[in-house]
């Protein structure tokens, strides 16, 4: 059972459900602690311990039947046969032709074929290869259509079990059976017919989930990853909005797993030494730096038209890890700094970036991150403590206006950490109008972030570091 839900958490994460490894180990715990019999408590028990999210449920629920299903109707052997039936009915199924005698021993004796018959199977229709090409276990018509193929090679579609029952029936009546043995032997030969295709089903359900992402489709997407936003076309942009929450999902089991870890801080061997001086040093009582683990972010985010893709998704991303951070506010501009938060506490982070973009329409040549600081220090300096990381997203063009780094220093001052992103090359820092070779040395970390990946890596790293 362990290996069973090894499995299931596994397709939870690449639908892109968040599963951290400390949640894994809480729902094999819980198992041990409910056990298997009742299969709603069971069910209960691993949705209370790996989804935390509304979003996630219709997931969990479309895959839990996939690997915790019925195996179908319980294969029978027939009853009430006598040990002469029974003995026609071997005879029967051996004059059968060879591609339907293994199959019809196993339908008409109970018995299940093994995860590596049905591999076998699904090598011979070709459906492992077709899987790997397309990895879609959520797409309920590949997986219908896979099935299919799977069961046709195997002689169980309707069809062709008609006929190879037909053809057993046949022998058994000219070797003597009466009608109420043959009767029973029909019914047996379906009902584990159906169980068996079942069975199948899930076996290509699971496979699917399951298969390696060396496929084109991820290749795609590890392609579109590592290009410029701002060089996609709309169309590659929505194949990335639609990959954010999983790749998300990768970095808030990432950080917190690195929260288990670092729960009880660095070893403090001053405080430690101090503390442990009223013992003449035996016995010794260790003693840790605590940390703040989740940190507090205030994100200032330019949104004029070159920064548009980039400030998108920054946003979804920084309010997707919500459950990582203690307290976020985010500000946007463009000549003129507003604050943006109460839009993302109202929507969902997918809903509120469009309503920010729309509310700030972009333009040409107007921006202005001097400008915008000064409004920033006058009106929302309070949101800043030594427990923020202050976040700027931007290119640090100003069009030449002041670019007012004495306020970056004011920053600075009142933060715990200043981070610059930028989808600019170190190159084309300082040129033109760019101001960035100005406000780098005032930040403790600058991040190119011209990708998807590159962002991702950025965001990693602000939580790795807290």
């Amino acid at each position: 059972m362990d290996t069973r839900v090894v499995e299931f958490v596994s397709a939870l994460r690449s639908s892109g459900v968040r599963v951290s490894l400390a949640e894994s180990a809480d729902s094999l715990r819980a198992i041990e602690a409910v056990g298997v019999w009742d299969r709603q408590t069971f069910k209960n028990a691993l949705k209370a311990t790996l989804i935390k999210e509304p979003a996630d449920v219709p997931t969990f629920e479309q895959l839990f039947p996939m690997f915790f299903g019925s195996e179908g109707a319980q294969m029978q052997q027939p009853q009430g046969l006598s040990k002469e039936q029974q003995q026609q009915l071997q005879d029967a199924i051996n004059q059968l032709k060879q591609q339907l005698r293994e199959m019809m021993r196993m339908l008409a004796n109970g018995e299940r074929p093994t995860k590596e018959q049905l591999e076998q199977f699904a090598r011979q229709a070709g459906v492992m290869s077709q899987m790997r090409n397309s990895r879609t276990g959520m797409n309920q018509q590949m997986r219908e259509w896979l099935t299919e193929r799977m069961l046709r090679e195997m002689g169980l579609t309707p069809e062709q079990l008609k006929e190879a029952l037909e053809a057993l029936l046949k022998q058994l009546k000219m070797q003597g059976m009466n009608g109420q043995g043959r009767e029973e032997v029909q019914e047996t030969v379906e009902q584990n017919a159906e169980g068996m295709r079942e069975q199948v089903s899930r076996f290509v359900g699971q496979n699917m989930l399951q298969q390696p992402d060396d496929n084109p489709h991820r290749r795609r997407m590890d392609d579109l990853m590592n290009r410029p936003l701002a060089s996609l076309t709309d169309a590659e942009m929505d194949e990335l909005r639609n990959h954010v929450r999983r790749l998300v999902a990768r970095l808030r089991s990432r950080a917190a797993l690195r929260m288990r870890h670092a729960k009880e801080g660095d070893f403090d061997v001053k405080a430690t030494i101090r503390y442990n001086q009223r013992y003449g040093g035996v016995p010794i009582e260790l003693k840790y730096k605590r940390h703040h683990l989740k940190p507090k972010l205030t994100v200032i985010v330019d949104v004029s038209t070159s920064m548009r893709p980039v400030a998108e998704f920054m946003l979804r991303m920084v309010y997707e890890m919500q459950d990582q951070v203690s307290k976020a506010r985010s500000f946007a501009f463009i000549d003129d700094i507003r604050d943006i938060s109460l839009t993302f506490v109202e929507h969902r982070p997918e809903e509120a970036v469009p309503i920010v973009l729309h509310e700030l329409p972009p333009g040409h040549y107007n921006t202005d991150l001097g400008n915008s600081l000064n409004t920033f220090c006058h009106d929302y300096l309070d949101t800043v403590d030594r427990r923020t990381t202050v976040i700027f997203v931007g290119d640090g063009r100003n069009n030449y206006n002041d670019p007012r780094p004495d306020l970056v220093t004011t920053l600075k001052s009142h933060a715990r950490r200043v981070i610059w992103m930028n989808p600019e090359p170190p190159h084309m820092w300082g040129q033109g109008d760019s101001d960035m070779a100005t406000y780098a040395p005032l930040c403790d970390a600058v991040h190119q972030v011209a990708t998807l990946q590159q962002l991702a890596d950025a965001i990693d790293d602000l939580f790795q570091r807290r």
